[in-house]
């Protein structure tokens, strides 16, 4: 009779782990799989050069064009997250236009030689509210 009592104990005990397991995954919206990969995004610290940028950085990335600026040019017109390589006087810059909001600033405060020439930047299609 003890022995019964010992089985039957034991196998609800097992049951009663097994369903507070199951319950528990259950209850987590985020599949196991994806766990590292929202723990590998979360910035951990103070942000970076990049993300402080306000009107963007310096890459090495693809472009989406090629700019020429010379004396005549007035205007720049990108679009927010838009890559472009810029030609000022024989050099060359790739920028990321990661802009905080889409106010003009003059193309000077990041290339140094373009003091007339004002950047306008347009919201990126992707992220409008539709």
């Amino acid at each position: 009779m003890r022995t019964k009592l010992l089985k039957l104990t034991l196998t609800a005990a097992l049951v009663a782990a097994t369903a507070t397991n199951a319950l528990a995954q259950f209850n987590d919206p985020m599949p196991e799989s994806e766990h590292w990969r929202v723990r590998a995004t979360v910035p951990a610290g103070e942000p970076t050069a990049n993300q402080l940028a306000s009107y963007g950085y310096k890459t090495s990335g693809p472009v989406a064009r090629v700019v020429n600026i010379d004396g005549t040019t007035k205007y720049l017109n990108v679009t927010q997250l838009e890559a472009v390589q810029i030609n000022v006087n024989g050099q060359n810059v790739t920028w990321m236009f990661d802009t905080l909001g889409t106010a003009p600033f003059p193309l000077s405060k990041v290339i140094p030689g373009t003091d007339n020439v004002t950047v306008y930047v347009a919201e990126n299609p992707a992220y409008q509210a539709k």
